[in-house]
This record gives structure tokens, C-alpha cells and sequence, in this order.
């Protein structure tokens, strides 16, 4: 498939790779060799928000971070589910082919229950973890999180991100804890993925299921314990307006042996905002 033209290759200079599932063509980057670390995204991002730890670690470690169906460079289809089950099933397809082992997982945002069912199901293969602003519990008791997904997921939230790609192009921006940090340049390469309104189901639908998928989350939440021998980094951005310091203190209650790293001054993209730091980070886990 030909590269877009708003690609930007400096940015983001990896080969293409595509694997056929029921949905569509999914694409991954899969760069380097060795133990392999694989990245799974948010929403409204794309693996393009991990190039940073791609470039550092390719050298040492086999790299491999998917694009959801209905993001980044992987197919858009109108008729699918797009329901973060059916994305976990997805990348579940993707990593049994590769048949990988020894795993460092890195999740943020919806990247985390998609990425962490996979661990959950697939404990033996995965060794690291790697936390930034996610979750992976029910939420249907918090206001905080009924008020987003009821709007966002809602009528007038559906028409805001079909018609005015407002995930992306408005929240996006504002989840920012340094909000320079997205240039105009590097803002438009997150906008390109959902040039046309009908790129966007993808983007709309995950608002709604973090009500709506409220049984899956329980079911994973209700197994997170096979994870508790998993070596675990936390890198948490305090300025992040959507997963906040009650969030971080689920995890840490749930898992106490993870370390903790705190970036007072990042929001809810950490990978984005401070990658040299979190790679410094991942190198200590690793190592």
C-alpha cells in the first residue's frame, strides 16, 4: 500500500506491515530485533505516538505497535463493531501470528484494557508492563467518567468527532499537559488519519463503551491478578484532566510492587510529552 502523503517519514520513518483480520487490513509497525516490546494506543492516537520509544529501543528489542481498526493506517470500515472486545480479539489475531514471547507491554488510554486483556489471557508470554494514564476496571459508579461517556458517546458528542473531528482535533490539544508540545506539524499527523468524516466511527464509538463495555472491563478487572508477578513501570502524567490521581492510586493499590513515576508537568500522552524521560524509564525495567 502507498505511503500517504501526509506521512511524515522523518517522524515516522517504519516500513509498513499489514495483517488481515475479519475487520479489515490492520496495520503494525514492527521494527528491530530481540525480546519484542509491543505498544498499543488510545484513542484519538495511533502508533505514530510511539515513534519516539520505536526509535530508541529498534536497536535492542523488536518493536511491534499495531493501529486499531479504524485508526491510524489500518483499514476504516463503516460496518464493523469497533467495541474494545472486538479490538482486543484483533490484536489477539495479530500477536498469535507473530507468536511472540517474553513481552514488554506498553498501554495508554483504551490501548490499556485492549493490551491488558491480551496479558491477561496470554500471562505466560508477557513479562513487562508498562502503564501510562489508562484504566481497566467498571467506572459506571464515577461521575466523573459517567458525565464524558454519556455526552461524548451520546448524540450531540457522536456529531462533534463525525463532523468536526473533535477528538482529535479539540481534545486532543487540550489533554496536553505542555500543550506546545503539539506543534501545528506534529497536531496534523493525528488529524490525517480522520480526514473524512467517514474515518471516524472508530473515534466515536469508544466514548460510549466506557459505559457501554462496563462487563467486559469487570471481567478483566476481576483477573487482573494474573498480572501481579509481571515486572511493572507506572508512568503517570498528573496534569491529565481525564485519568487522574484516583486512577493512579487504583493502580498502585492493586499492584504495590510496580514502580512509580510521576510527571507533574505531562497530561494524558506521556509517550508524546515526555518520551525521553519514559524511555529512561523502560531502560531500568529492561535492564
Amino acid at each position: 500500500m502507498a505511503v500517504p502523503v501526509w506521512l511524515d517519514g522523518s517522524e515516522y520513518p517504519f516500513r509498513q506491515h499489514y495483517f488481515p483480520v475479519p475487520a479489515g487490513r490492520m496495520h503494525y509497525v514492527d521494527e528491530g530485533s530481540g525480546d519484542p516490546i509491543v505498544f498499543v494506543h488510545g484513542n484519538p492516537a495511533w502508533s505514530f505516538g510511539f515513534r519516539h520509544l520505536i526509535k530508541a529501543f529498534s536497536p535492542t528489542h523488536r518493536c511491534i505497535a499495531p493501529d486499531l481498526i479504524g485508526f491510524g493506517l489500518s483499514d476504516k470500515p463503516e460496518d464493523w463493531t469497533y467495541l474494545p472486545a472486538d479490538h482486543a480479539g484483533n490484536l489477539g489475531l495479530l500477536l498469535g501470528s507473530l507468536d511472540l514471547d517474553r513481552i514488554t507491554l506498553v498501554v495508554e488510554d483504551w490501548g490499556g484494557p485492549i493490551g491488558l486483556s491480551y496479558a491477561i489471557g496470554h500471562p505466560e508470554r508477557v513479562r513487562n508492563i508498562v502503564i501510562t494514564n489508562t484504566w481497566l476496571w467498571p467506572v459506571d459508579d464515577d461521575w466523573h467518567f459517567q458525565a464524558f461517556s454519556r455526552f461524548m458517546g451520546g448524540t450531540a458528542g457522536r456529531w462533534l468527532i463525525r463532523n468536526r473531528n473533535f477528538l482529535a482535533g479539540t481534545l486532543l490539544r487540550s489533554s496536553f499537559g505542555d500543550k506546545r508540545k503539539l506543534t501545528d506539524a506534529i497536531h496534523r499527523q493525528y488529524l490525517m488519519p480522520f480526514a473524512k468524516p467517514a474515518d471516524r466511527k472508530g473515534s466515536w464509538v469508544f466514548p460510549g463503551q466506557i459505559l457501554g463495555s462496563t462487563p467486559w472491563l469487570r471481567s478483566l478487572w476481576e483477573r487482573c491478578g494474573l498480572l501481579e508477578d509481571k515486572n511493572m513501570l507506572i508512568a503517570w502524567g498528573m496534569k491529565d484532566v481525564a485519568f487522574r490521581q484516583k486512577e493512579l492510586d487504583r493502580w498502585t493499590a492493586a499492584f504495590p510492587r510496580a514502580r512509580v513515576v510521576r510527571f507533574g508537568d505531562a497530561g494524558h500522552f506521556v509517550a508524546e510529552e515526555r518520551p525521553d524521560e519514559l524511555i529512561r524509564q523502560m531502560q531500568v525495567l529492561l535492564s
